[in-house]
């Protein structure tokens, strides 16, 4: 299925979830927000967020620095 992450056109496979989503970007286990269709899906709800047809998702990390 095709959906938009970060402003770009991605394929995946239908029925992936966030965490399955975060896991094929190598962001499993870091800390990231992650926005589904204008909201903010908590952490807890990643595995069970399914993603669908035409999904628009804003993945950011959190970086240090100074």
């Amino acid at each position: 299925m095709r959906v938009e992450i970060n402003g770009e056109a991605r394929e995946l496979a239908p029925g992936s979830t966030v965490a399955a989503l975060l896991a094929s970007l190598g962001l499993e286990g870091r800390p990231v927000a992650v926005e589904h269709n204008a909201a903010i899906v908590p952490r807890a709800h990643h595995a069970t967020t399914t993603i669908a047809e035409g999904d628009k998702l804003e993945v950011v990390q959190f970086v240090g620095g100074g």
